[in-house]
């Protein structure tokens, strides 16, 4: 996702942090871990070495696996290496060696490298003149992260500058390329020299070219160029909502399925005065919101030259020798963009909670909760996804400065675990620094999209590795279909989406697109085509007859409450909290937590404020009997001097700077046991510090995050 700087003319009215609330500042420079560490999860969570044999497949359930293991679903934990000059760029050799190992410690296998083309061609005058020292420092990070078990996706291309020379606006939405690229020979033709130039050039510090590497997991020809999508982007004051360049070939397609003007006329009831198909001046729609004829046939039109593009792009990288995944079209979840992608071996998709649209003064977020709505943004990828085959979440986050964004580390990898999806990526400039205080515009502060300076969101990661990757959560063994008939799903409206009273039914258990056809049954488990709104609370009443959900299962769709079919997931809308209870990990987020909560062996209660805890077994033991556990504590941080124009803090007056600055916050906790234990601070390094609380039989404590040596979002609990 690319940000468009804007700035909004808004009064300042409020100061920095609220009155009341302590923050304290992080002390740690460096934040590379050290072998051992709480957070080094290398042994833990161990990265095979990548060869021919362990080149990832598509196994016979439509699940990525290893090649000579394809029995066993992998998991990937995604690192989102989206570099620019602003954020520091590739880094040198010995940088990338060390930035590559830190990755593995913390947990990932798979690398997503982003808007490669804007790096390569950066301060670039002349088409396809990469710079020499990018190239270098690209291949050679490649290969770092390949000798740590560390996969990689790629963009075909991100930028709508492509390779083209003389342009300094690579970052931002400017440019037609991402609809030409699908309508335009002399532009396919860009994209394809890119992949031969870029991806079919041998690596010389693999041997090999990416595009023939065993390491080279999935493609996504150009990130987000649905039409509809670009069209939006594009979209100005004053001007025609749709491009100009769409007008001949939807005349051209329309030809085909009409024949003439009379034709057209009939189908869609009339036509515009001066409108003739045989001389190409059927117009587009003036409005993208209006409900026509003409806007269902866009529609298809949209559907026709989608399909048709993501075949050849997919064509010309098995030309090149490419063997793995191809997952194109990798967002904007509509009906339209659904029958797109109905023909991919593969779906990726991206989505965003309290999305962010700049880094200058006036940038603005709603402030609002994942689970107050029910974990939305999830949901409307899940039904996204064709069942049976490879689901890749190439971004998402929940943004920062939201107050509640240390729901994602919870709300994301505990739901993307039960859909059983494939890979999860969270965006950022890169989900890790090696030290704070390098001086580029985008890590003098943090900022949205800029996961790795964020104490909050890395504790959210680290979550995250437990949770989706090493599986304490289950995937659910229910999938509920959402049957798709075809062409015959679209509707007047280009924004028809899957109703949110179904979607709902993500909460607890699998769901998914699958082709209807006639030998489909017409009953049962399934969400029928077409959509019932109302088929919901019918489909939760089939499940506890046939008893998917349990008698005790709580979920209560009327009061907002749900509870995965798996029992470890429950979500109640109206309180703002969601917990996970599974054998090695115990959660819970909240809004607020004045009483106490009982999950399974944890007990947890009286916080000062909104927070994400959690414990989890380092020992791969039980947590009821663990020796050594990984405690996170995640509330809330801002920049040193961060100010707002608004009391709700929505509105940016000025991010500040560095130091980030933890909110301070305690709570109580209890875990059941036998034997001495203490508990001790791990710093934001993974350093161990002096415990702070010690004693024998059940650990019970009041936890503050903040210390003699600073604020940490992690502890360690460690019993004899």
């Amino acid at each position: 996702m690319r940000l468009a700087a804007f700035a909004l003319g808004f009064l300042l009215v409020a100061g920095a942090a609220r009155a009341g609330d302590v923050w304290s500042p992080v002390r740690e420079v460096s934040l590379e871990l050290q072998s051992g560490s709480p957070l080094d999860f290398s042994t833990l969570l161990p990265n095979p070495p990548i060869s021919e044999q362990s080149r990832i497949v598509i196994n016979g359930d439509g699940r990525l696996a290893r090649a000579d293991a394809q029995t066993s679903p992998v998991r990937f934990l995604c690192a989102s290496l989206g570099w620019s000059p602003a954020s520091g760029g590739f880094p040198d050799h010995d940088g990338a060696d060390r930035y590559a190992r830190q990755l593995k410690m913390h947990g990932y296998n798979i690398a997503r490298f982003h808007f490669v083309d804007a790096a390569l061609m950066f301060g670039r005058t002349a088409d396809f003149d990469f710079d020499p020292e990018t190239m270098d420092r690209f291949r050679y990070l490649m290969a770092a992260l390949k000798r740590n078990g560390i996969y990689w996706m790629m963009d075909g291309l991100s930028s709508t500058r492509g390779a083209y020379g003389g342009y300094d606006d690579r970052w931002n939405l400017t440019g037609d390329m991402k609809l030409e690229v699908q309508i335009d020979e002399k532009t396919f033709q860009h994209w394809l020299k890119f992949q031969q130039l870029v991806l079919a050039t041998v690596n010389p510090y693999t041997g090999i070219a990416p595009i023939r590497d065993p390491a080279l997991v999935a493609i996504i020809p150009f990130n987000e160029n649905s039409i509809e999508f670009d069209s939006i982007l594009h979209q100005r004051d004053g001007q025609p909502q749709y491009s100009r360049l769409l007008q001949p070939p939807f005349n051209a397609w329309l030809q085909k399925r009409y024949a003439s003007t009379a034709a057209l006329s009939r189908a869609w009831g009339a036509v515009e005065a001066g409108e003739r198909l045989e001389d190409a001046t059927v117009g587009l729609p003036t409005n993208r919101y209006e409900k026509t004829p003409r806007m269902r046939d866009l529609q298809a039109f949209f559907v026709d030259v989608e399909t048709r593009s993501a075949e050849r792009m997919t064509a010309a990288l098995r030309d090149l020798g490419y063997r793995g995944v191809v997952a194109p079209y990798n967002n904007w979840p509509s009906v339209q963009t659904s029958l797109t992608r109905a023909g991919q071996q593969a779906v990726s998709m991206n989505t965003y909670q309290d999305w962010v649209g700049g880094y200058e003064p006036g940038s603005s977020l709603g402030q609002k909760s994942s689970i107050a709505d029910g974990a939305a943004y999830m949901r409307m990828m899940a039904a996204a996804r064709w069942l049976n085959r490879p689901f890749i979440v190439t971004e998402y986050d929940h943004l920062f400065w939201s107050h509640y964004r240390y729901e994602a580390g919870i709300v994301m990898p505990a739901y993307a675990a039960l859909q059983n999806w494939d890979v999860l990526c969270r965006h950022g400039h890169g989900p890790i620094v090696l030290a704070y205080g390098e001086d580029f515009a985008h890590k003098r502060q943090m900022l949205p999209y800029a996961i790795a300076l964020d104490p909050v969101a890395r504790a959210g990661e680290t979550l995250a590795a437990l949770l989706f990757r090493r599986g304490d959560v289950q995937g659910s063994p229910v999938s509920i279909p959402f049957r798709i008939r075809g062409m015959e799903d679209l509707t007047q409206n280009m924004y028809e989406r899957e109703p949110d009273a179904l979607t709902t039914l993500a909460l607890l258990a699998a769901i998914g697109l699958q082709k209807d056809t006639p030998s489909a049954p017409a009953h049962g488990l399934v969400a029928a085509s077409p959509r019932d709104p109302a088929s919901g609370s019918k489909l939760i009443a089939a499940m506890r007859d046939s008893r998917l959900l349990a008698p005790e299962n709580s979920t209560d769709a009327g009061k907002g409450i749900f509870e995965s079919d798996t029992n470890e997931i429950s979500l109640d809308q109206n309180k703002l909290r969601m917990t996970v209870k599974t054998g090695r990990t115990e959660a819970i987020a909240f809004a607020d937590l004045a009483d106490t909560v009982t999950l399974a062996k944890l007990t947890v209660g009286n916080a000062t404020g909104k927070g994400l805890f959690a414990v989890s077994a380092l020992d791969n033991r039980p947590v009821g009997s663990s020796r050594r556990l990984l405690l996170i504590y995640a509330t809330d941080a801002q920049n040193t001097a961060m100010r707002f124009s608004d009391g709700e803090e929505r509105v940016i007056a000025d991010f500040g700077r560095l130091p980030a600055r933890i909110k301070a916050g305690s709570v109580d906790f209890s875990l059941p046991g036998k034997g001495r234990w203490t508990v001790s601070p791990v710093g934001l390094d993974g350093r161990v510090r002096p415990a702070i609380a010690r004693g024998s039989g059940a650990v019970a404590t009041r936890l503050s995050n903040d210390g003699p040596e600073g604020p940490t979002t992690y502890f360690l609990i460690e019993r004899q």
